[in-house]
């Protein structure tokens, strides 16, 4: 493990430190509009359709022109929304997204303007924990946005962003507790330091699994985008949105992307290490800009996944989404956790090989979680036809038998001493 020294940060000029940050300002947006580019044409080749190829090289150019459409259009505010809220509701949500780059390494020290420099804004004895605190902060822009617009759609919304940050944010939570007992750090250059020789995406496997899935499900992408459910919901929390408003929610969500992106490149594949190691064949690509290559490749593998499950997997049931939240990812994630701190102990107190051990443990871990997803102990469809209630079926009014030949006679409760019957009066 590479020795990293955090007294490093926090020394730069302050012109520095402000061409950095604008470089990450201008480098998320950026890649925000290839993000959206790249996904429409890779779901259109997965439905055998061209997607974006007019507006510039390739078709480059059309998410400029959708920001621009977006910009001037008409900016509408619902006469039942409470506007200070309504208003402020989409800066909460993308200014976090932003602030959660500070402490993403893109690369070890290069010679910036002629100062030598990481190419870090910042880091910190807790930087992981800092990047999943302010990332939580975009939650109260959605659930503010859903509930100030003064309608049911949006306000159903806005509670399900909630529920869904609170059930996935644990699981999430627990797979990266794996990699701070592993790294011995939760700052993001010294766990991308600890990753020197081996990935922790690999000996803490089930770990990385974890953490994929919950960074799916908090970031409300398909196939867990149920705040969105355009089926269900019309639009979801952005519903009532226009114009540049809406176009900072769109913008959140592709910046969000990035930066649980980065983040699992960071904590699981090495951060800015070239990949298959292929640094012995020339110490140079770990070196000077080219870590900065290696970085946005694998992000972009990541965002990659992203588009692939939207083309692919239909939106989950609300309670399956739920139940797979609460009833697998979590139990796994804690005895997962468990176990990595037993192979910790060993490891260090004992003589057996640690690494055997955890990857020994990740396929029990693996198995355990692939059982979860099979059928057995579960309804089928026989068992749905006929539900089971306290007196053996489920209360059913009864149904008229039909009458062959002829209509029912219709008749209707007059009182309750008469009834009248189709052409004829009763009385009793």
């Amino acid at each position: 493990m590479a020795d990293v020294d955090l007294t490093s940060f926090g020394q730069d000029p302050w012109w520095i430190i402000l061409v950095k940050a604008l470089l990450i300002f201008v480098v998320l947006v950026l890649l925000t509009l290839f993000n959206i580019w790249w996904e429409r044409r890779v779901v259109a080749r997965m439905q055998h359709r061209i997607g974006p190829n007019v507006h510039g090289p390739f078709g480059l150019l059309q998410s400029l022109a959708d920001g621009v459409k977006l910009a001037l259009k008409e900016d509408i505010i619902p006469t039942a929304a409470d506007k200070v809220v309504f208003l402020l509701a989409p800066v909460l949500v993308v200014i976090p997204a932003f602030v959660t780059f500070s402490v993403v390494p893109f690369g070890p020290e290069v010679n910036l303007f002629g100062t030598r420099t990481p190419l870090q804004l910042t880091d910190m004895p807790v930087a992981v924990l800092f990047v999943m605190a302010i990332a939580s902060i975009g939650i109260y822009g959605i659930v503010l946005g859903g509930w100030s617009s003064g309608s049911t759609y949006s306000l159903l919304g806005g509670l399900r962003s909630s529920a869904q940050m609170i059930s996935y944010e644990i699981p999430m939570g627990l797979a990266l507790i794996a990699v701070f007992m592993y790294a011995g750090s939760m700052s993001t250059s010294e766990i991308v330091a600890a990753q020197d020789n081996l990935w922790f995406g690999l000996i803490l496997f089930p770990s990385f699994v974890l953490y994929v899935i919950a960074m799916i499900g908090e970031t409300n992408r398909a196939p867990f985008d149920l705040p969105e459910a355009e089926g269900e919901l019309v639009g979801g929390f952005h519903t009532e949105y226009s114009s540049l408003k809406f176009a900072l929610f769109f913008l959140a969500e592709y910046i969000n992307m990035a930066t649980v992106s980065a983040l699992a490149t960071t904590l699981f594949l090495g951060g800015w290490h070239a990949p298959f190691w292929i640094d012995h064949l020339y110490a140079g690509f770990n070196e000077g800009w080219w870590p900065v290559l290696w970085f946005f490749g694998k992000v972009l593998c990541f965002i990659f996944l992203f588009i692939w499950l939207r083309g692919t997997l239909p939106r989950l049931r609300y309670d399956q989404f739920m139940a797979l939240g609460w009833k697998i990812l979590i139990p796994v994630a804690l005895a997962w956790v468990v176990l990595v701190a037993a192979m910790r102990y060993v490891s260090t107190n004992l003589t057996f090989d640690s690494r055997d051990l955890l990857i020994g443990g990740g396929v029990v871990i693996v198995l355990i979680l692939a059982a979860g997803f099979l059928p057995f102990g579960r309804a089928t469809d026989e068992d749905a036809a006929e539900p089971v209630g306290p007196t053996g079926t489920y209360p059913v009014p009864p149904m008229a038998a039909p009458v062959r030949g002829a209509a029912a006679p219709l008749t209707f409760p007059t009182g309750p001493d008469e009834t009248v019957a189709a052409g004829a009066t009763q009385e009793s």
